[in-house]
């Protein structure tokens, strides 16, 4: 039995995203993802003005009439989300967490998708697969979707985006388009994975992050604990020499991971907390558009 706050929260989101699929998202989906190509559908007689190249000369040589081919648009699609709920994702200072976001971005790309007809799947990890869902279609599937994005309680706490591609390069046979949302923290070993997956399938990184992670306010003496591994240190947050160091880090980490993207031609965008999202997701996928 599902609690009635799970459904609540569940339908909160779906009123909020669907809204905004209609309103803004309507065609930005569509035209950014077209689906696989044109499928023979059937013929029909050749009539004046049409594209001599589509005539399907076995048939017209059956009947001594001249038939055309005719195709449609293979519109159907397989969106993978790859969600990171590890220990960094609970972090969050703008009445959201991390995580809430990727369910709510979970949730605006999966009614795009199923509003296209499209399959859609899940993959959450941490470091390891911690849940999989096949991809399917219809508004009860999205909706355990987010509800599993937005209430799943991994095991684990650690990060490793290479064990997430691996099961997804195992189970999707198909090239598909793929979402892949975390934090990226840490930023190592990432090369790779990202290669290997952007090689076989289409792949899109949205980074979510909080603003308290690139800049710290001085508030003394506070306790800094690593979500993933547990450990913590005392830190004097009203140093400011620390705080311009952290902030430094924090930028540089941030550009080091775009800087990957770049050179994997992999296309990105960067989300934050408790700010407005659907402008930068609409540009991304204009972006996209533009280039097909």
């Amino acid at each position: 039995m599902i609690p009635n706050e799970i459904l609540a929260k569940v339908r909160q989101i779906e009123i909020y995203t669907h809204r905004l699929v209609n309103d803004v998202m309507a065609g930005s989906y569509h035209s950014t993802f077209k689906g696989r190509g044109m499928e023979f559908e059937d013929v029909r007689e050749y009539n004046p003005g049409d594209d001599v190249r589509s005539i399907d000369w076995n048939v017209t040589a059956r009947t001594g009439v001249p038939f055309i081919k005719r195709f449609r648009e293979e519109r159907e699609l397989t969106v993978m989300l790859m969600v990171d709920l590890s220990g960094s994702t609970d972090f969050g200072t703008q009445d959201q967490t991390k995580g809430e976001l990727a369910a709510e971005i979970c949730a605006l790309l999966a009614f795009s998708a199923i509003k296209n007809n499209d399959r859609v799947g899940l993959l959450i990890f941490t470091d390891r697969v911690e849940k999989f869902i096949p991809p399917k279609k219809g508004k009860n599937h999205v909706l355990r979707v987010v509800r599993e994005v937005l209430f799943f309680k991994p095991k684990y706490r650690g990060t490793s985006v290479g064990a997430a591609v691996e099961h997804v390069m195992k189970v999707l046979k198909r090239k598909s388009v793929v979402f892949l949302l975390s934090d990226f923290l840490p930023a190592s070993r990432l090369r790779r994975p990202l290669s290997a997956l952007n090689n076989r399938h289409d792949l899109i990184a949205m980074r979510i992050s909080d603003p308290r992670e690139q800049e710290l306010p001085a508030m003394g003496l506070v306790q800094f604990q690593d979500p993933e591994t547990g450990e913590a240190i005392f830190v004097d947050t009203f140093d400011s020499n620390f705080r311009q160091q952290y902030a430094r880090a924090t930028a540089s980490a941030a550009a080091d991971v775009f800087q990957l993207f770049k050179q994997l031609k992999i296309d990105s965008v960067d989300l934050k907390t408790g700010q407005a999202y659907i402008e930068s997701v609409v540009q991304l996928f204009k972006r996209r558009a533009l280039r097909q």
